[in-house]
């Protein structure tokens, strides 16, 4: 079980606790049922907003404890201007890495997304249009969303995807329950370097990325800016991090290398 499945029952037995100790012995001070509701709704968000948590979702935010090599991983894409140098990097490198692909941009650059296959890379779904609010939309909406994602995927690779990322690493139970009716594996990750920012700097992503470089580490970068209107700092901080791997002998791995041997 989870850290934050854990904590989700919990404060959900304590909640019942006390509501039975009202019907029971009388109601409880007003001033403790509000802060009550207020610890129970701050955990929920807790729970919506870090991923890693786990809270309504089974994520794998970093390889297992055997785990060797890192797992680079590229979200927003493709992009046909900067996807292929991530791309061309990653062979000089001899690296494999794994894509989260928006479903729209993946059906306007089919070619790039079997490119990105060929070369021995993963695709995973990272939503069809990416919405910013999907953690709060309705199970339908979040349905037709990732199945479409999962359809178009399917269409272009031949291959039904099996790993997904919720946009902006959000989560909910609605969503929950469509990941596992679709049978996706969600991906978060252990590493972030911010580099999907309009303002960010190479040198600062770098920065926070190569310490937290090692065997098992799940990266988080972006291939394309969410809206396609600037250039990710990931590009051009891609060949320090991939020197930095170099350096400390880390493979670059594809993440579901780690499931199939799970």
């Amino acid at each position: 079980m989870t850290v934050g499945r854990a904590l989700l029952y919990a404060a959900s037995a304590g909640a019942i606790a006390l509501a039975a100790r009202s019907v029971i012995v009388g109601p409880i001070p007003l001033v403790v049922a509000a802060v009550t509701v207020a610890v129970y709704l701050g955990l929920i968000l807790c729970g919506v907003f870090i991923l890693r948590l786990g809270m309504f979702v089974e994520v794998l935010s970093r390889g297992p404890a055997d785990a060797r090599g890192v797992a680079l991983t590229f979200d927003d894409g493709p992009s046909p201007e900067h996807t292929p140098r991530v791309l061309a990097l990653l062979d000089a490198a001899g690296v494999k890495a794994t894509f989260f692909v928006i479903g729209r941009k993946a059906e306007a650059h089919p070619d790039l997304v079997r490119e990105i296959v060929a070369r021995g890379h993963a695709v995973g779904v990272h939503g069809y249009a990416h919405d910013r609010l999907f953690s709060l939309r309705p199970a339908r909406v979040i349905e037709a969303d990732l199945g479409k994602a999962v359809e178009v995927l399917t269409e272009i690779t031949g291959a039904r995807p099996t790993l997904m990322r919720p946009p902006v690493g959000h989560t909910s139970p609605p969503m929950a329950r469509v990941i596992e009716a679709l049978d996706l594996e969600v991906v978060g990750w252990s590493v972030r370097g911010f580099d999907g920012l309009g303002g960010a700097k190479a040198a600062q992503v770098a920065a926070r990325i190569i310490p937290g470089l090692g065997d098992g580490a799940i990266v988080l970068l972006h291939d394309a800016a969410e809206r396609d209107d600037h250039v990710p700092a990931s590009i051009e901080a891609l060949p320090r991090i991939l020197d930095a791997m170099r350096a400390k002998d880390l493979d670059g791995v594809r993440v579901d290398h780690w499931l199939a041997e799970g």
